[in-house]
């Protein structure tokens, strides 16, 4: 006997799909169009000229509105659907502690780092300057120095990935370390250890969206050729802001091996490059249309005289 059925059930498989589905239908009926650039984001504009987003990650929503009515008569809506808790002005979102105020809008993890740190019995250690020796040289565990319970280390990693969120500066300290995540050493676990002290000095520490400034993207790239000890790949990293705003970053090991440092700086300019024009797709949907170039940065002197070379005038 097959039996049909007509309501998703908590846990089952298809029960996530179903709810995004019914969810999606709703807002989109409401007359929110969703962004191609970001699927969990919902954009409307009205005939007033009100503009109102919605940020969704699962059943937590964010809403946001240039109207205080449009934004009440979404909530309206939603409840009418949906059964809802209104948390009314955002301030804690997911572990990110979101703070408002004249000079713009600030996000940390603050209690996520010290819920870190204590669950790592660190919370009374010694802070670090940096997150990582710079001359570090981090390699494969032999297997007699292997941890005995790799699934620590791993979720360590996990919460580490989570916290570069809010903090960049550890961002390559973090994709380091997750390149050992399926034998990890004891060696691997200190330097895991070493990005959570750095984090004791400052665990407020985070991001600034600044209010004021002009909105043009300005992005930085800059890579570090043959940095893997391993299989001698290089390593990508950029910074792209909008204004003064840092709101992108990534320090990620390239996918070939490079064969010369220019080459190397093309392939972090085209990472750059891509993660520059998605950023222009969004901005458009949420109503911030940039209409002017991205300025990239770079600092190999080989990759400007070729560009220089081609460019057309």
């Amino acid at each position: 006997m097959v039996c049909k059925l007509h309501k998703s059930l908590y846990g089952l498989k298809q029960a996530s799909r179903q709810w995004n589905a019914k969810l999606t239908a709703s807002i989109l009926r409401y007359g929110f169009k969703q962004s191609m650039s970001d699927y969990s984001l919902y954009t409307m504009k009205k005939e007033d000229g009100s503009f109102t987003a919605l940020l969704v990650y699962v059943d937590d929503i964010i809403v946001g509105s240039t109207s205080i009515k449009a934004s009440d008569d979404v909530k309206g809506y939603l409840k009418s659907q949906f059964k809802i808790k209104d948390l009314r002005n955002v301030k804690y979102f997911l572990g990110l502690e979101i703070d408002q105020s004249t000079k713009g809008i600030s996000i940390c993890q603050r209690k996520y780092v010290l819920d870190v740190l204590e669950n790592q019995g660190l919370l009374r250690c010694k802070p670090m300057s940096t997150p990582i020796d710079y001359n570090h040289k981090l390699s494969k565990a032999e297997e007699e120095e292997q941890l005995t319970n790799p699934t620590s280390y791993r979720q360590l990693i996990g919460k580490l990935l989570y916290l570069t969120f809010t903090r960049p500066e550890i961002s390559y300290a973090v994709q380091v370390l997750s390149q050992f995540m399926d034998k990890p050493g004891r060696q691997h676990l200190i330097a895991a250890h070493r990005v959570l002290k750095y984090q004791k000095g400052s665990p407020g520490q985070g991001i600034l969206m600044k209010v004021g400034t002009k909105p043009i993207i300005s992005a930085y790239s800059d890579s570090d050729w043959a940095r893997c000890l391993e299989t001698r790949r290089s390593i990508t990293g950029y910074c792209i802001l909008v204004g003064e705003s840092l709101i992108s970053w990534k320090s990620k090991k390239q996918q070939v091996v490079a064969r010369s440092s220019t080459e190397v700086e093309y392939r972090s300019i085209a990472t750059t490059c891509y993660e520059g024009i998605w950023l222009k797709f969004l901005l458009t949907d949420l109503d911030a249309k940039h209409d002017e170039s991205v300025n990239l940065y770079c600092d190999n002197q080989s990759t400007l005289n070729i560009y220089n070379q081609f460019s057309v005038p």
